[in-house]
């Protein structure tokens, strides 16, 4: 079966990826696959990561044939899509952490950088670094609580809550005086909301949604190949999980799509 896009994320962390495809080029058609069983990629090895993702891709190709994978994770992606890109033919997009705006919008040169710790440790993001915001002090926050946080406490959490699991990044960067803050975890999108209003209109709060959404579309009309949508006018995705769920969070992410507008396809085969 052909498919336009399939996103991968190792939870619920990219759906703001294919929201947001859905929302800003409707007519495509996008397969969403958290990686479940896996999770959490950022407390993994770099070569754990390797294989793992490696082997996930092997299984999602023998289901679907994809225009585009889209690796919707920022600790996926600058630890293994070189290797990805080695290894398979289908193009791939990566989600980095979006230095490069920052490093253009930074007025004070003090940047925030909130990750998961392979993030913060991965030599791809101080390179990311020195290439782009050479100029600016960047201070990495790797955040594993909150990652976990948000991929099983987040649907049904309070307001209370939320700001309560962000008091350790607010505190950390608060006291820094930076002016801008990256979200360099996928998950941490969730709570955008949240973390603009905890940190005021004195600090931009960025991702890189548009960027990575606009490089996967290009790939395709560039190839010319007709879309998979139902129309130009709609959209059409589904997620899976890869498994080790028990059935409370099952039924937590069932309904979070149900909310979405994304069909459930439940475990991958």
């Amino acid at each position: 079966m052909e498919i336009d896009f399939v996103f991968i994320d190792s939870g619920t962390g990219g759906i703001p990826y294919m929201l947001y495809l859905s929302e800003k080029y409707p007519g495509y058609s996008s397969m969403y696959v958290a990686d479940t069983e896996n999770f959490p990629y950022g407390e993994k090895t770099h070569e754990r990561i390797i294989e793992t993702l490696t082997h996930l891709i092997e299984k999602i190709l023998l289901i679907v044939e994809p225009k585009v994978i889209v690796i919707a994770c920022n600790t996926m992606s600058v630890t293994a899509l070189s290797a990805l890109r080695e290894r398979f033919s289908v193009p791939f997009v990566g989600t980095v952490p979006a230095v490069k705006l920052a490093g253009k919008i930074s007025t004070n040169k003090k940047i925030g950088l909130l990750a998961t710790e392979r993030t913060v440790q991965e030599p791809y993001t101080d390179k990311l670094i020195s290439d782009f915001a050479p100029d600016c002090t960047v201070y990495k926050r790797g955040d594993a609580g909150l990652v976990s946080f948000i991929e099983h406490k987040y649907p049904f959490s309070t307001r209370e809550e939320r700001f309560k699991a962000l008091e350790g990044a607010y505190d950390f960067f608060s006291s820094r005086s930076i002016d801008t803050l990256i979200l360099a975890c996928t998950h941490f999108i969730h709570l955008t909301k949240e973390i603009q209003e905890l940190f005021g209109p004195s600090v931009a709060v960025i991702d890189s949604r548009e960027g990575v959404v606009k490089q996967a579309v290009r790939l395709i009309e560039s190839s010319g190949i007709d879309r998979n949508g139902t129309s130009l006018h709609t959209s059409s995705s589904v997620f899976y999980y890869t498994g080790n769920k028990d059935e409370k969070t099952i039924a937590s992410y069932s309904a979070l799509m149900k909310t979405l507008g994304v069909s459930w396809g439940g475990m991958l085969a």
